[in-house]
């Protein structure tokens, strides 16, 4: 189980529980409009596993994702560093 953060767009600032070992790239992944609401940006791994998977809504820059991640304290809160997500 890991957790899903979320940074800008309609449920900035919400959290959820995801199943799996690897978040998907995209959050809904079957969005079906098109175009994903969602990008995974940054994971917070510990002892290899992803304990947290950042996404920021496609109009928000990466640094502004970054920006906010490190203001809301996620990698201090679960005890991580963050990491680039690969895409």
């Amino acid at each position: 189980m890991l957790r899903a953060l979320f940074v800008g767009g309609v449920v900035d600032n919400s959290e959820m529980d995801m199943d799996g070992p690897q978040p998907p790239v995209h959050y809904p992944e079957n969005g079906h409009t098109g175009r994903p609401r969602y990008k995974l940006h940054l994971v917070g791994r510990n002892d290899g596993d992803v304990v947290y998977a950042v996404y920021g809504a496609p109009e928000l820059a990466d640094e502004e994702i970054e920006r906010v991640t490190e203001e809301r304290g996620y990698a201090r809160r679960f005890e991580t560093e963050p990491e680039v997500a690969a895409s």
